[in-house]
């Protein structure tokens, strides 16, 4: 059964609207607009209700750059928002970069919930958690404040800085900061003999490692996820693949998680999603998950 889920209880974040390739939201006290190559219909609310609601606008220079058009110039390119569920709270620092991105993606706060969930089910004392493609670090410090021994794993050494100002914001202390390839980080854990209660990965469409190493999704996901699986804790484990591409449907996810690890359990599959208030959903990508306690 294909699910469809979204962020319900998140205070600091509000999609507002999303239409002719853009999207309005609000991030804490400031509101967006931003490029979104999914939302290919028409904007529910007017041109004129946008304009009057954005405090800050993307104006898109190429394919992978722009620049920030503020309203008031006393609006901060940096700011602060919260995120917290019935298990634990995190602070996350945001900033305007040249690539329309902010430094979270709200609709992963699904994903959020089941790593805190899953962890404070578990009977090991301090399970170990392994986040890859980990960006500037939600998900693990979801991880490390729910109790889990947590090792960050990113290509791209100015976000693993923006993860830890994140994790210093947040009150905690302790992640495992790697600057590192993905798949070759999993290779050398598995030589190690090393094993996770918890696996995360968020990998983008293309990506590059620190020494120029290539990734492209559909080329290395399955050798990532054989490998992978194989770090699992056999007693207690989870694991959370979450694809933002949008040649991948939920039944490829499937089919990866079924082939690489035939003996698993409790698998959902499923698309991320955003409800904005004018009503329309915004689709943000698809996730595999399972766990075992």
């Amino acid at each position: 059964m294909i699910q469809l889920l979204a962020p319900t209880h998140w205070k600091d974040y509000e999609l507002i609207d999303c239409g002719d390739f853009e999207k309005l939201e609000r991030f804490g006290s400031v509101t967006l607009i931003r490029p979104e190559p999914q939302a290919v219909w028409k904007k529910t609310y007017s041109e004129q209700d946008w304009k009057k609601t954005a405090n800050i606008i993307f104006r898109g220079r190429s394919a992978t750059s722009g620049e920030w058009v503020k309203k008031n110039q006393s609006i901060p390119d940096r700011w602060h928002v919260e995120y917290k569920n019935d298990e634990v709270a995190i602070k996350l620092r945001l900033g305007l970069t040249s690539f329309k991105h902010v430094g979270v993606f709200p609709e992963q706060a699904v994903n959020w919930d089941c790593i805190s969930s899953s962890i404070k089910k578990f009977k090991t004392p301090q399970p170990k958690v392994l986040n890859l493609f980990a960006y500037t670090g939600a998900a693990s410090l979801i991880a490390n404040a729910a109790g889990a021994e947590t090792t960050h794993v990113d290509s791209i050494k100015q976000v693993v800085t923006w993860a830890n100002e994140n994790q210093e914001l947040s009150g905690l202390k302790d992640t495992r900061w790697m600057v590192e390839d993905a798949l070759k980080f999993v290779k050398k854990e598995l030589k190690r003999g090393k094993k996770y209660n918890g696996i995360i990965l968020d990998p983008p469409a293309y990506g590059h490692g620190p020494n120029g190493e290539k990734w492209k999704l559909e080329d290395h996901i399955q050798e990532m996820m054989q490998d992978v699986v194989q770090l699992l804790d056999e007693k207690e484990h989870f694991l959370i693949l979450n694809t933002y591409s949008l040649g991948f449907s939920s039944v490829i996810v499937e089919n990866l998680i079924r082939t690489s690890f035939p003996a698993v359990k409790n698998l959902e599959t499923g698309e991320l999603y955003l409800q904005a208030t004018s009503g329309i959903k915004l689709p943000l990508g698809v996730f595999g998950k399972f766990c075992n306690v």
